[in-house]
């Protein structure tokens, strides 16, 4: 329900000058997860990037860097899958980012450059090709729809942005959308 209502807030907020095509909708809830996790990773200083909770049950669980390449990798992936392509660039085993990808400003990089290519291909979607059928990175097995891939990036950055603002407010970093305007 939670991730309804950040969706809902989301896309509610954004207004269209022109009559929305499903392509711009979903490129502006695309935008708008952007903009969370991008200002989030900026704000949050190198130096914590290594955090990850110990305290209570979180034994294994990724540092606040791999939770970053972890969204990134994931869009690279799902947005390759939407343009039936291989992406771009490397996206590591079960989505972990390439190791080379190491510091804060990497990671950054990383982030926006899967974003921007996500927009290309969130602004590819029609009407007539939303349920075009088409594998993992251009597999043949595991097919979706076109639809299923450029919506993956949206809620799977949001879900994993609510991980990484608890890790952030564990550290005394308030995440920019949460500060007075």
């Amino acid at each position: 329900m939670f991730k309804s209502a950040l969706v809902c807030s989301a896309l509610c907020s954004i207004a269209f000058a022109a009559p929305p095509t499903v392509a711009t909708v979903m490129d502006a809830q695309l935008a708008s997860v952007e903009k969370e996790v991008v200002s989030l990773a900026e704000a949050v200083p190198a130096d914590q990037y290594g955090f990850a909770p110990t305290k209570g049950e979180f034994q294994g669980v990724r540092t606040f860097a791999q939770q970053a390449k972890h969204i990134a990798s994931t869009n690279w992936g799902a947005c390759a899958s939407a343009l039936g392509e291989k992406p771009p660039t490397e996206t590591g085993e079960d989505e972990k980012g390439p190791d080379s990808v190491a510091t804060k400003d990497q990671i950054v990089k990383y982030l926006k450059d899967s974003y921007s290519y996500c927009h290309r291909a969130e602004l590819a979607l029609t009407n007539t090709n939303l349920t075009d059928l088409l594998g993992y990175m251009g597999a043949e097995k595991g097919k979706r729809p076109r639809l299923f891939w450029v919506n993956l990036p949206i809620w799977h950055s949001f879900d994993h942005y609510g991980q990484m603002v608890e890790y952030a407010r564990m550290n005394g970093v308030i995440p920019p959308a949460s500060r007075p305007k």
